[in-house]
């Protein structure tokens, strides 16, 4: 078996200059993936990167980074906590380091579709932050190989500095998606008011009951291929400017018949 050589140490430092900037960064979760693979990649020399993060509504573990392209499998390849290697680390909070055969360990579960689990050599390192799993990086050999103890606390110290920007990212992430979230239910409410208010003008102006309105509007919007929003605040404008059109007549009127009456 090789032995992987340690980083020398300007390398080193420099990852540990990498990582600091990255968690001190504002990356979204997807840039933040993509930096973990390069620093995983730069520190092990390995021949294959996967990161899974834990799905916390469902307690599973998720591919969704690789540096083979895995592009049916992102997002899709889950584990239970426990199951395969990567969820006993997952469980378990620990690194799994195996020199050969890794396939034959009896944790592992092997899927067709990664090309990766048919690699002799394996590191499995989880990503923390305070504590709590945020998911796992594991690391492919081709060849066996012995695992220097400095890689391995290279590669505990990246899962243990990044899983803190994961977390900070999904956090991140959560919130934009409750704000999305928000500002949609906002618009669909305003939606909802105009589109009753359009029901009220049409149900006055040509005597129709509150379905009747509703399908008219819904038919216009069909055949218009308008949204429906949009038909109610031309409604809505129409109905303002016949408004303004007849109180100024009125006003016009009244105004006239003063002056005769002078």
């Amino acid at each position: 078996m090789s032995v992987v050589s340690p980083e020398p140490l300007a390398s080193q430092v420099g990852l540990l200059h990498r990582i600091s900037s990255i968690v001190s960064s504002e990356l979204s979760l997807d840039e933040m993936l993509g930096e973990i693979l390069g620093l995983t990649v730069q520190a092990s020399g390995c021949d294959a990167c996967l990161v899974y993060l834990l799905d916390s509504s469902t307690q599973e573990i998720v591919l969704r980074a690789s540096q083979l392209p895995h592009a049916k499998a992102l997002g899709k390849l889950r584990m239970k906590m426990g199951e395969g290697i990567t969820g006993w680390v997952a469980e378990h909070k620990s690194v799994v380091a195996l020199s050969s055969n890794a396939g034959k360990d009896p944790r592992f579960k092997r899927f067709p579709s990664l090309i990766e689990d048919t690699y002799e050599a394996f590191i499995s390192v989880p990503l923390i932050s305070g504590g709590d799993i945020v998911g796992v990086i594991n690391v492919h050999y081709r060849a066996p190989r012995e695992h220097d103890p400095q890689l391995l606390a290279m590669l505990s110290f990246i899962g243990e500095q990044m899983g803190g920007a994961i977390a900070k990212s999904i956090l991140a992430e959560e919130n934009r998606r409750l704000q999305q979230e928000a500002l949609e239910m906002k618009r669909q409410l305003e939606a909802r008011k105009l589109i009753e208010r359009a029901k009220g003008i049409l149900m006055q102006r040509h005597k129709l009951t509150e379905e009747e309105a509703y399908l008219k509007l819904r038919n216009d919007s069909r055949r218009s291929r308008r949204a429906m929003r949009d038909l109610a605040e031309q409604i809505i404008q129409q109905e303002v400017k016949a408004r303004q059109a007849e109180a100024a007549a009125a006003s016009e009127a009244a105004a006239s018949e003063a002056a005769s009456e002078s």
